[in-house]
């Protein structure tokens, strides 16, 4: 009684650890294919300066008071995340996605924000100085008066995502 007891104690556990090793590779499959939804990062105060995050999927991170200087992020999935404070001179946003962003007193400046969806993006006292926002969507973006007059200064193209004119997103004409 005792033996059959043990021997279906150890069943058990040998079914739950495979259930966790199961698991464990389906979800790090999913890291290496994508397929797993990603999880939200906290790169807060880092210095991530020359940094390569391209084509990644960031969503809902955070990089609060984050030194991104020179770092490439085109093509990156930067939904919701939260840029507070963050410095972005120099930094290639062409192609990510801002959708729903907090870039609230970010330093964008000499930025590459090309084709960049900004929608519903928090902007404001960011700073956009000298960046390049051919294409770029700003629709539904909460920014000061003066910051949007002094981008639609330089407003051209249509981002190449949403079919939006820059200007348009912009409202530069009205």
């Amino acid at each position: 009684m005792v033996r059959a007891h043990i021997l279906n104690y150890c069943r058990q556990q040998i079914r739950c650890l495979l259930q966790v090793v199961m698991t464990i590779v389906v979800v790090g499959a999913g890291l290496v294919w994508g397929n797993v939804a990603a999880i939200a990062d906290d790169y807060t105060k880092d210095v991530l300066i020359r940094v390569d995050m391209s084509g990644k999927d960031l969503r809902d991170s955070q990089f609060n008071h984050t030194n991104l200087r020179e770092s490439n992020l085109s093509n990156t999935n930067l939904h919701a995340v939260n840029l507070f404070a963050a410095n972005l001179e120099f930094v290639n946003l062409s192609g990510a996605d801002l959708s729903f962003a907090t870039l609230e007193s970010a330093r964008i400046t000499d930025a590459n924000l090309t084709n960049a969806n900004l929608e519903g993006a928090y902007t404001s006292n960011a700073k956009f100085d000298r960046s390049n926002i051919e294409g770029a969507d700003f629709t539904d973006v909460d920014m000061r008066d003066d910051v949007r007059k002094d981008l639609c200064k330089v407003a051209s193209g249509v981002n190449s995502k949403t079919g939006r004119a820059t200007r348009e997103t912009l409202f530069c004409d009205y």
